[in-house]
């Protein structure tokens, strides 16, 4: 993998001109087990995800659906794309290696009992359709339930070994796709009549908790198949919990849910359908959209030209345009894992060019993509799931998190300036980087962006401000030499279906773990414990929360750990006395640093990948880059000035300090500030990081003193050789 990573950024780097250093960069990334397919499958996909995205605009926009129809809609297109994109096993490389003929005759075979239940949701139909007050319990257990179970059962199992060239879809997957529809169309058609009152009653009709069982089934493996195992293992732990819970001992331990009792509420709105699908099935979509508009409009390669022109001469220039580059591109496409991948592929190799090792190459890299997911104003998508959970304003929201922001990518600028000073590393030359007045013409690039900021702030909903900035993106591309007519248009939706099914697959599976802590009040409990722990130390409190939250976030794309945390843990830090806002920030930034966090660290292990390092020294290093991702959450405890909570003054006073404990912080880490420190210094600069990153009157006084007497011994020692320094 690494090989061909590295091989595939060479020739991009060796092709570039110095008028757009960056090519490629919106491409889509193609996973290893996604399908390739051409001719009439092709054509049937590329419709069908044109059609999902134009499903969700037309929905948003102009003709809005019931919302849980909406919502079960949102996921079973995800599913019937998912089943039809992602393999669930490696492809075969030929014919001959493909899996026997009488495996495929019983993968075929599965399309019976899958047709089966697809049909008796329309006879069902047809039977409420004639004013019956409900359908028989027999057919829907006999002639529905039992036969989706079984073809959704064994679809799955079949999938692991069924083995299939890259171009071909497999039949158990085909299969996969009826139980998806025919689950889906049962649960819309009963959740269209008074019968949905009944969820989580003995009177709620057995055949939803066939369709939310089979329905949780097909969601855990496409979480698999698109997420990896982590948010599964997960998952399938809270779903046991359901069941083995009564017989735990101590604050575990809760009275028992029957099985028909929790899968005929699963699947509402207290878990799948609930806040995290709210959220993929509204603002998250709407997003991702415009990301495909922007990408297919070239503004990605534009935005890491743009950082190049810009950084790309200072010491160590690739390493701060990673920096820019990664910050512009990660806020917009949510994934700090995929965001490694689109810009790592540019900036690691031109990294390791100018001398920084492999590994402080993927580390930096890393880094700076996880520091996208906290950038305002669109934050990855988690500033939609706290909006949609905490009832605050996005807008506030967005302002709360500039301060920190600033903090996380200054901290690593610091990291990444003061390595390049300490090995004498060199920027760019002119003519290896695009002209800046040149680039410079095309700022109108930028539009989308501030037009979506703007709207926001002129008080327009999420969905219409998105919406306006996807068709800007449209627009603006006609006066820029990549211009978007229908054919690209049509591109962008497609590539937006595609893009979504990661996001809304680990959406909806988070929603079965918030489900399970809704119905079984695990969530409660844990929040109990919290407070136990505040009566010795409400330090000790938070360290227990953030321990949590990276745990709970290991494996896990962001927008899903940081929804399964603000479950489990928020609400202990708000019966703390913890303002809302701040707790959920807490948990919300451990919830992203999970990418570079030892020993599970996603964006770490796909920069290690592109770089050729050891994927675990990566991890360490880039937990050691975003070091100040783990102290900025303790600081909005202490000063919640730091996130805009307080008088201007306070705010004011609070960043300045801040900032300069960041910069004392990466010195200390590096061992470097005008020129090498030493042991005592390095002691001396973390005692007033401290001081000045714990936000009070005195502490900020010591540690701006510290600071002061450490900056005249440095300037003073170094004055002689300044431009070595300097690099």
């Amino acid at each position: 993998m690494s090989h061909n990573a590295n091989h595939q950024s060479d020739d991009r780097i060796a092709t570039a001109s110095p008028d757009a250093i960056a090519d490629g960069v919106d491409e889509d990334p193609v996973e290893n087990n996604r399908r390739l397919f051409t001719g009439w499958p092709l054509w049937v996909f590329a419709v069908l995800a044109i059609a999902y995205s134009l499903f969700h605009l037309i929905s948003l926009n102009i003709y809005p659906l019931e919302t849980w129809t909406y919502r079960i809609i949102h996921i079973a297109g995800a599913l019937v794309l998912g089943y039809g994109l992602y393999a669930g096993t490696a492809f075969a490389d030929s014919e001959s290696d493909a899996s026997p003929g009488w495996l495929k005759a019983i993968s075929l075979a599965l399309l019976l009992p899958a047709g089966y239940a697809l049909v008796q949701v329309f006879f069902m139909y047809q039977t409420l359709a004639g004013e019956a007050m409900r359908i028989d319990p027999s057919i829907e257990t006999f002639h529905f339930g039992l036969p989706l179970m079984a073809a959704s059962a064994a679809g799955i199992a079949l999938s692991w070994f069924y083995r299939q060239t890259r171009g071909r879809l497999s039949p158990p997957d085909l299969a996969l796709v009826v139980c998806a529809l025919a689950s889906a169309g049962y649960l819309i058609l009963v959740y269209g009549t008074n019968i949905r009152m009944a969820t989580g009653t003995s009177f709620a009709p057995p055949g939803i908790s066939w369709a939310a069982i089979a329905g949780s089934l097909l969601i855990l493996e496409l979480t698999r198949r698109v997420a990896g195992l982590a948010l599964v293992v997960i998952a399938a732990v809270f779903l046991g919990y359901v069941f083995i819970g009564p017989y735990l001992p101590g604050f575990l331990g809760y009275p028992g849910l029957s099985l028909q009792r929790f899968f005929s509420q699963v699947y509402t709105d207290i878990g799948i359908l609930g806040p995290t699908t709210a959220v993929s099935s509204t603002y998250i979509i709407l997003f991702i959209i415009f990301a495909a508009f922007l990408q297919a409009s070239k503004v990605g390669d534009y935005f890491v030209n743009f950082a190049f022109a810009a950084a790309g001469r200072a010491r160590g220039g690739p390493a701060k345009v990673s920096i820019f580059a990664s910050g512009l591109m990660g806020m917009i496409n949510g994934t700090s894992a995929g965001n490694v991948v689109s810009t790592g592929s540019l900036t690691i190799p031109l990294m390791k060019k100018v001398g920084y090792p492999a590994r402080s190459a993927g580390a930096i890299e890393a880094a700076a993509s996880t520091g996208g997911q906290i950038m305002p104003p669109i934050m990855g998508a988690g500033a939609f799931i706290m909006a949609e959970i905490t009832g605050i304003p996005y807008t506030e929201i967005a302002v709360a998190a500039i301060i920190p922001a600033v903090l996380y990518f200054l901290s690593v600028y610091c990291m990444v300036d003061f390595e390049a000073a300490r090995k004498g590393m060199r920027g760019m030359r002119k003519e290896e980087i695009p002209q800046f007045r040149r680039l410079a013409k095309q700022v109108y690039l930028f539009a989308p962006i501030i037009i979506l900021i703007v709207a926001l702030f002129m008080g327009y909903s999420v969905i219409r401000a998105g919406t306006l900035a996807t068709a800007s993106a449209a627009v603006v591309s006609w006066i820029s030499p990549n211009k978007m007519g229908i054919a690209a248009i049509l591109r962008a939706l497609q590539l937006a279906g595609t893009m979504a099914i990661q996001i809304i697959a680990v959406c909806a599976c988070a929603g079965i773990i918030v489900g399970v802590i809704s119905l079984t009040g695990v969530g409660a409990r844990f929040s109990s414990l919290l407070l136990g722990l505040a009566g010795f130390s409400q330090l000790l409190a938070l360290l227990f929360a953030m321990c949590i939250s990276i745990l709970l976030g290991m494996g896990m794309p962001t927008t899903a750990a940081y929804a399964v945390a603000a479950s489990v843990v928020a609400p202990g830090l708000v019966d703390l006395g913890i303002e809302p806002l701040i707790a959920h920030f807490f948990v919300f930034y451990f919830a992203v640093v999970s990418a570079i966090t030892p020993p599970v660290a996603l964006a770490s292990y796909a920069a290690a990948g592109i770089s050729g390092d050891n994927a675990m020294g990566t991890s360490v290093a880039s937990f050691k880059i975003g070091l100040a991702a783990f102290i900025v959450p303790f600081m909005f405890f202490y000063s919640p000035a730091m996130l805009m909570e307080g008088s201007a003054f306070q705010v004011l006073r609070v960043g300045i300090t801040a900032t300069l404990g960041i910069v004392l912080l990466s010195g200390m880490v590096q061992a470097w500030f005008f020129g090498p420190v030493s042991v005592w210094q390095r002691l001396a600069m973390l005692v007033g990081a401290v001081f000045m990153i714990y936000g009070g009157i005195y502490t900020d006084v010591a540690g701006l003193a510290l600071g002061a007497v450490l900056f005249v011994l440095q300037r003073r020692r170094y004055a002689n050789d300044g431009a070595v320094a300097a690099g």
